[in-house]
């Protein structure tokens, strides 16, 4: 057993007094980031002076003390100060190029408040938020584990109007027993994963079930006035269908991590560069739609928490196009080719298996002596490489 960082989350039904407090919290929250956002971004452009958190916190002081912000007062301040260390570390994170440059909230697209310990009370299993009196009503799909308190509350309402609690809690997770299965996993768009055993999970293509209901829904609220009450009825049915699609995904995505980690010690896959991938005009919905990401973020985690082994492959690596009996590379490789015949070997392959034995093999390469996958010349290169004579 280890001791793990989980993240529960939970729907609730807020009175209509907490769903007032909560609104008014998560508004002062996108105030303060967009404000915070626009603060810094100024004085890099005009000054080129770059604002540190502490000086941000400064500011959210002095904003409190103007005339046409003394709202900010009525609500709890731990919210304000997290979004300024949320917006601190998206700035890192641009500086360290692993994401693009904030942007600022919308109000449209929903919001969140998180609470620390000072920010809440947690009492007979019930949750307290500061500055309500009464425990948020909570829908426990799945219990707690007992003993455990969350140490930090984070208050989400999405496009739809849909309220929900995370509650962060450390838990001991049991690990799986070990096992002798390794996988080799080759994502796609016509199945999802096709497995180096021969297997192939579908892909569910979740968008286009929905698609012609949300074309619908976009045209009608398209056709509504602006700023008025139909036009807000429209977007949300809009954005009800978005999150049908959203957790219809996720949820075949939970289904098909879960038994590969359980059945399955070792998992290989390659580590695909998903937001290149989607420049692809003609294929971006497609692959928007099997949700890659989202598929290896939740193999990373399940693999971490029960002890299984997950290896990253080079992306660069030419598992379609390297024959998986003799290892011949093919020079050429279009996507429109499904099945191909090796012309050294004479090996009949399905172009997603062969990938994901190749996947497999590399990667237990990669465990047993560290070996690099990155390409190979093509054979061709390499045959013409031979047929020059050397140099005396």
């Amino acid at each position: 057993m280890a001791l793990q960082e989980k993240a529960c989350k939970y729907r609730f039904y807020p009175t209509s007094e907490q769903a007032l407090l909560l609104k008014k919290t998560i508004g002062c929250v996108r105030l303060v980031f967009n404000k915070a956002l626009a603060a810094r971004t100024e004085a890099w452009y005009e000054r080129q002076q770059s604002i540190s958190y502490c000086q941000s916190s400064s500011m959210l002081t002095a904003w409190k003390k103007e005339e046409g912000l003394q709202f900010l007062n009525e609500v709890s301040s731990i919210p304000l100060q997290q979004v300024l260390r949320h917006l601190q570390k998206a700035f890192v994170n641009f500086w360290d190029k692993r994401a693009k440059y904030p942007r600022f909230k919308k109000k449209r697209n929903g919001g969140s408040a998180e609470f620390t310990k000072s920010g809440f009370r947690w009492k007979d299993g019930k949750l307290f938020l500061a500055k309500c009196d009464q425990p948020l009503d909570i829908v426990w799909s799945r219990p707690l584990p007992d003993g455990v308190e969350p140490s930090t509350v984070t208050v989400t309402i999405d496009a739809a109007g849909r309220w929900f609690v995370s509650l962060r809690v450390q838990e001991n997770v049991e690990t799986l027993s070990p096992r002798n299965e390794a996988v080799g996993l080759d994502a796609g768009i016509n199945s999802l994963v096709t497995l180096s055993t021969g297997e192939k999970i579908a892909n569910p293509k979740t968008f286009n079930k929905f698609y012609r209901r949300l074309r619908n829904a976009q045209k009608k609220l398209s056709r509504k006035e602006k700023a008025s009450r139909n036009r807000e009825k429209a977007r949300r049915k809009v954005a009800k269908i978005h999150n049908r699609i959203k957790d219809t995904r996720l949820d075949h995505l939970h289904k098909v991590t879960t038994q590969l980690v359980r059945e399955n010690q070792t998992i290989a896959i390659e580590d695909l560069s998903v937001r290149n991938m989607v420049k692809n005009r003609k294929l971006a919905r497609a692959i928007s739609d099997c949700g890659w990401g989202e598929f290896v973020r939740q193999l990373e985690y399940k693999c971490r928490w029960y002890g299984r082994t997950l290896i990253k492959i080079d992306g660069y690596y030419p598992s379609s196009k390297r024959c998986s009996s003799c290892g011949y590379i093919a020079e050429k490789m279009p996507l429109s080719i499904r099945e191909w015949e090796c012309p050294q070997c004479g090996t009949h392959h399905d172009r997603d298996w062969n990938a994901a034995k190749n996947i497999l093999a590399a990667g237990l390469a990669v465990t047993v002596c560290g070996a690099t996958v990155r390409p190979k010349r093509s054979n061709s290169a390499r045959a013409g490489a031979m047929k020059q004579k050397p140099k005396s």
